[in-house]
């Protein structure tokens, strides 16, 4: 058999322009599988890759979000993460990150969202290493053993899985979990992004009785209410002063008190302090967006005990997590049409698609591969 060769996006030098480059696919080893790349998302986060704001190795192929089918499977393969039996061409998703299993917070405290080794598509795992392919920017992506692969319904095109990437899983980690929004309760959503976006769409499957997203750029804010997505959506630049912004948020929560739970989904960490402010006395502030190191910024901490706010993090998500997102697609598509959030690319136009998603022009941008879609 002749071997398989895949093209594959390579950040090199930090700042530096991406270029394609091939290598061979390997055969799969034991426990690991190929999978066909069909679709794979361009993430805020690749953009701060790009720019050297996260100490990782290079070379890499970038994408830590990606869906596909699978080509080849190793030894030992016969189902997904959750037992279901899995063939060859079987359409899959799989979680972006492999935890150890074995460190203090793993074993101990259970979050492996925190493992300090935990291997990261797109992020960690060098393109001059074997087995090469191990980000979603490619045609092809050599899954490694302990990789949460999911086997998606029957039905479901890679439009919808891709279309919310990693801020699905995300949001279900910080929104549902670590925060946990409840019906009836108002929302504010700092941020209008795929974060955002997502986050705002688990608030309101929740139940929250209204939903504020704030956020800009106004194309972001259209398609949010186009979507259905927010109850009431305030544009950042069109209401500049925050404290005009902070004011009209509180005018649209009941009784003025501001809101139940805010969500921190802008990456900006101004928003912070801002955020503080729209929450009501015994509120909670959820802080989802501050995935890089982007610096201090001035809070007042009396504000948190006035109030008696209630502030968590909430960093990443692991395979449990990626698994209620798949589970909760179907709900997510019957109330909102996903596949209007992407713009697609060639693999070839990454260069592009990242300048655009750096400047909010799109929503939502995918690689397709040649052939694959």
């Amino acid at each position: 058999m002749a071997a398989m060769v895949s093209r594959g996006v390579v950040l090199r030098a930090f700042g530096e322009p991406l270029v394609v480059e091939t290598a061979e696919v390997p055969a799969p080893q034991p426990g690991a599988l190929i999978a066909r790349v069909e679709m794979a998302g361009v993430c805020g986060t690749d953009v701060h890759l790009h720019h050297g704001n996260l100490p990782i190795p290079t070379p890499v192929i970038l994408g830590h979000e990606a869906v596909g089918r699978v080509v080849r499977l190793g030894d030992g393969v016969t189902s997904d993460f959750t037992g279901v039996p899995l063939h060859e061409g079987d359409a899959i998703a799989w979680a972006s990150s492999i935890p150890c299993g074995r460190c203090h917070w793993c074993v101990v405290e259970g979050e492996r969202t925190l493992c300090e080794t935990r291997r990261v598509y797109g992020i960690n795992q060098r393109f001059d290493e074997w087995p090469h392919l191990s980000g979603g920017w490619a045609d092809a992506v050599y899954l490694q053993p302990g990789t949460a692969v999911f086997k998606l319904p029957v039905g479901t095109p890679p439009e919808r899985a891709i279309a919310l990437g990693c801020a699905g899983p995300t949001a279900v980690h910080g929104v549902l979990d670590v925060i946990g929004v409840r019906a009836g309760e108002t929302v504010v959503v700092q941020g209008s992004g795929p974060v955002g976006i997502a986050a705002a769409m688990y608030a309101h499957l929740s139940g929250a009785a209204k939903v504020i997203v704030v956020g800009g750029p106004a194309s972001r804010l259209a398609l949010a209410r186009e979507l259905g997505v927010g109850d009431v959506h305030v544009d950042l630049f069109a209401v500049a002063d925050p404290a005009a912004r902070i004011a009209l948020v509180l005018g649209e929560t009941p009784g003025g008190r501001g809101a139940d739970v805010v969500l921190e989904c802008a990456g900006v960490p101004a928003a912070v302090a801002e955020g503080f402010e729209m929450a009501r006395r015994n509120g909670r502030y959820l802080v989802l967006g501050q995935y890089t190191d982007r610096g201090a910024t001035p809070i007042n901490p009396h504000v948190i005990t006035r109030k008696q706010l209630t502030v968590a993090g909430s960093w990443a998500f692991a395979e449990a997590h990626y698994l209620r997102y798949i589970q909760s697609l179907p709900r997510l598509a019957d109330r909102f049409d996903l596949t209007r959030l992407i713009t697609p690319y060639p693999l070839e136009d990454a260069n592009r698609a990242l300048a655009d998603v750096a400047a909010g022009a799109v929503m939502k941008a995918v690689l397709v591969p040649a052939g694959a879609a």
